[in-house]
């Protein structure tokens, strides 16, 4: 099996002629293509959040700096800040995710979801996901893997890479994912679910991949925190019933024609953007002598 589904189109038929959960035919594909049992594949699943959750409790806990000195903790500070800007839950949502990501800016243990340079979406979306409304571990698992179904198609028919499509491949498919699990671990119907998909993407389409130094820290690590704010806020609109207009896989289409269109300096060549200016190009210089 080297495809789960073509377009979202397909996987929707597929689960309401058969009438089954979204992550019923992600299950069965994991289990055709790794050969392993259903077992098995739930205790992957499982491990991979512990992973998520692990790098969350690193991130806010341990030291965050970076060899580079880019990376300085940021993720305690927005925890720890008396400031709340919008509500406790929305500050937990930013550190958590900033957290994440800044172990693997650190060079610790992650899980690529479904990039390094998105580590820390799907770990600040689903533990927050979790923690606010009480689910069960079996649901967040099941939402990991609608998660993955959603990537899957987005690399088919775009990309999931920063050198193919920029950071709207990276990021934007990350918050795409992790949008889809929102609603369908909170109960959203399948037009819900893939509505969210369409909405984030509609909203990080043409973001570039312009990493400082041609690492992934900045302005790696905060947009990941901008991801999932735009995460939840598509969740929020799909599962009101919100209609994006444009389909799902059209939006992907776009995506991907955006992708193939921008200029290489903005695909995570450190030529060009916020890479190109002149206290960047001092870091990298710093960086480089330095290494």
């Amino acid at each position: 099996m080297a495809l789960l589904f073509d377009s979202f189109q397909a996987w929707k038929i597929h689960c309401e002629s058969n009438n089954i959960a979204l992550y019923v035919p992600v299950l069965e594909y994991e289990i055709a293509l790794k050969g392993r049992t259903e077992a098995e594949i739930w205790k992957g699943m499982e491990t991979a959040y512990t992973v998520m959750k692990e790098a969350i409790h690193t991130g806010l806990t341990q030291d965050m700096t970076s060899r580079s000195g880019m990376v300085k903790n940021t993720g305690k500070k927005v925890h720890q800040t008396t400031k709340v800007v919008l509500s406790k839950e929305f500050q937990t949502l930013i550190a958590t995710t900033i957290a994440a990501k800044e172990v693997n800016s650190c060079m610790g243990r992650i899980v690529a979801a479904p990039t390094a340079g998105a580590s820390g979406i799907l770990p600040g979306i689903l533990a927050n996901l979790q923690n606010i409304h009480q689910l069960s571990d079996q649901k967040i698992l099941e939402g990991l893997l609608v998660a993955a179904g959603i990537g899957l198609i987005i690399q088919h028919k775009a990309s999931i890479s920063g050198s193919i499509g920029g950071c709207q491949a990276e990021t934007g498919s990350a918050a795409a994912m992790g949008s889809g699990a929102i609603v369908y671990c909170l109960g959203g119907n399948i037009t819900q679910v893939f509505n969210a998909v369409a909405i984030t993407i509609q909203c990080t389409l043409g973001l570039v991949c312009d990493p400082v130094a041609g690492l992934v820290e900045v302005p790696c690590i905060v947009r990941n925190a901008s991801a999932v704010a735009i995460a939840f806020s598509s969740a929020q609109i799909a599962i009101a019933d919100g209609d994006p207009v444009i389909p799902v896989d059209e939006c992907v289409v776009a995506m991907g024609e955006i992708g193939e269109n921008m200029e290489s300096k903005y695909k995570e060549t450190a030529l060009g953007g916020l890479a190109a200016t002149p206290t960047a190009q001092e870091i990298s210089q710093k960086v480089h002598h330095k290494n």
